[in-house]
């Protein structure tokens, strides 16, 4: 039980600075120096989580020369790397309400991780680096399926004319989709990057315990580059950029998560 009582702390610091979050975003702004405060706080705790959490996965899984990771393990890194980023965004524009979901997912990544232990394999560094690629892409665009689903939620209250307390404490709706195309954009690129570096080191993407996953990444990229094209030529945006980033990133979920998810703990490969 002692063994558990780092990673169930960095749960509860995770699940404190989602509820200071939405505390702070449901209640009325009386003091704008205040909120700002608060918020502070919680995105303070969120840092004391993450490198709690970073110093549990680097010490038990292997990293960072280990970087084949099983299932539970891939998961925990790649929230890890998600509340990195949405803690670096925060230093340059309002993104705090991302936590409301991205925190709850990293505690729950890093629980399953340590409740389900499995053996990493070491593997080349060539390779190595197209698994980083992949992590972190994976982790900027769930941040952009994050973002998709608050601006749909956004966007359904206002054309109600019923913004709640937290509609009203997000930023304005251009603000929160530029977000959501800067988040696009970046994880486009990390993804371009990623296939790129598995055509290069890997020797046949399209083997058979490959193909599947090449395919749907490869459907993912062409649906982001269409978005991403449709936004900059056309102007896109609303429910046609909701509804293909979170196809999008539904293709690149069922390509990784879920081929290990069938390889691993299905067939036990």
């Amino acid at each position: 039980m002692t063994d558990y009582l780092p990673t169930i702390g960095v749960c509860l610091l995770y699940a404190i600075a989602a509820y200071m979050l939405l505390r702070q975003m449901r209640a009325p702004v009386v003091d704008d120096t205040a909120a700002f405060s608060g918020k502070r706080t919680a995105l303070w705790v969120a840092a004391l989580a993450l490198l709690l959490h970073t110093a549990i996965t680097y010490q038990r899984s292997g990293l960072p020369d280990a970087l084949n990771l099983p299932f539970f393990t891939a998961l925990s890194v790649t929230m890890l790397t998600a509340v990195l980023v949405q803690l670096l965004m925060c230093l340059r524009r309002p993104a705090d309400y991302l936590g409301l979901l991205i925190y709850p997912l990293a505690a729950v990544g890093l629980l399953a991780s340590e409740l389900y232990p499995t053996s990493a394999k070491t593997l080349p560094q060539h390779l190595q680096v197209h698994i980083l690629l992949s992590i972190a892409s994976y982790a900027v665009l769930a941040l952009g399926a994050t973002q998709a689903l608050l601006v749909s939620i956004q966007r359904h209250y206002l054309q109600k004319h019923q913004p709640s307390g937290f509609i009203r404490a997000l930023p304005a709706l251009t603000s929160m989709e530029s977000l959501l195309f800067s988040l696009l954009g970046v994880g486009f690129v990390l993804l371009t990057l990623s296939l790129l570096s598995g055509f290069v080191f890997l020797e046949d993407m399209f083997a058979q315990h490959l193909v599947h996953k090449t395919v749907l990444a490869c459907l993912a990229w062409v649906i982001f580059a269409v978005l991403l094209l449709g936004r900059w030529r056309f102007g896109w945006r609303g429910k046609r950029a909701v509804r293909w980033t979170l196809g999008g990133f539904l293709l690149l979920l069922i390509a990784y998560f879920g081929s290990k998810l069938v390889l691993e703990l299905i067939l036990q490969r």
